[in-house]
């Protein structure tokens, strides 16, 4: 892996989240857009060389809505920037951790992206990204 790609905060609304955001890091989001597959509508922001990735449910079935219903606004995962997304989900399964979707998909701010089972992420939800080429 070679850094953390960006944090991901789940939030009720978009709108207003980002203007906390914008207040405190004293910038606008960099790019909003809605990943239809995920039912979500995101706005990211940077902080030097970081990224915070503000996500917003756009459907009762959303994955965010779920965890905002379980347990409420907060930080919903941890993206790491990887260089090959295929070998890392391999590596990361021979090492025994819970791969919750073993075939890349396309998320967010141009990247391929999967994610690992919290259960086995001392109950932290990790994306594995990968710019799309």
């Amino acid at each position: 892996m070679k850094k953390i790609e960006h944090i991901g905060i789940a939030v009720n609304n978009l709108e207003a989240s980002s203007i906390i955001y914008e207040k405190l890091l004293g910038s606008p989001a960099y790019k909003e857009e809605a990943v239809f597959s995920e039912g979500v509508k995101t706005a990211f922001f940077k902080n030097g060389p970081n990224k915070i990735e503000l996500l917003e449910a756009t459907t009762l079935e959303s994955p965010i809505a779920k965890f905002i219903a379980k347990k409420g606004e907060g930080i919903h995962h941890i993206a790491f920037e990887v260089e090959d997304i295929i070998m890392e989900i391999a590596r990361l399964k021979k090492e025994g951790f819970v791969i919750l979707n073993e075939i890349p998909k396309k998320g967010a701010d141009n990247k391929l992206v999967a994610f690992l089972h919290p259960k086995s992420t001392n109950g932290v939800l990790i994306e594995l990204c990968q710019e799309m080429g």
